[in-house]
């Protein structure tokens, strides 16, 4: 039953964001920057953490949750370390995420030669 949940949830994620690309005419880019700003206030809420709790990847996969721990470390560092957390949470959780898209994109660009 957690698969199904996994797929429903995050096929809602994504329709969400088709329909942005869609029905309101965002650009790639301004779609994924509103999936994060929505990730980040579900968080800033309460909300995004029992969401990954009942859909598991279905929620921690999509950008949604990229917002989420943005949120999640500034506020948890902030508690801990006071407001140079804010900054140093921030990086502290999605340093992997962030250093692998860096790594795997200049990869790619070495083995496809993009042009432009």
């Amino acid at each position: 039953m957690q698969f199904l949940w996994a797929f429903i949830i995050g096929g809602l994620i994504c329709v969400i964001g088709q329909i942005l690309m869609d029905a309101v005419k965002l650009t790639p880019a301004h779609t994924m920057s509103t999936l994060v700003v929505a990730g980040a206030v579900a968080d800033a809420f309460g909300l995004y953490d029992p969401l990954i709790k009942f859909a598991g990847a279905g929620a921690s996969v999509p950008i949604t949750s990229f917002g989420n721990s943005l949120v999640h470390g500034a506020l948890s560092e902030l508690e801990r370390d006071g407001w140079i957390g804010v900054v140093t949470g921030i990086f502290e959780i999605t340093s992997a995420g962030i250093s692998s898209a860096i790594i795997f994109s200049f990869l790619a660009a070495l083995i496809v030669r993009p042009k432009g």
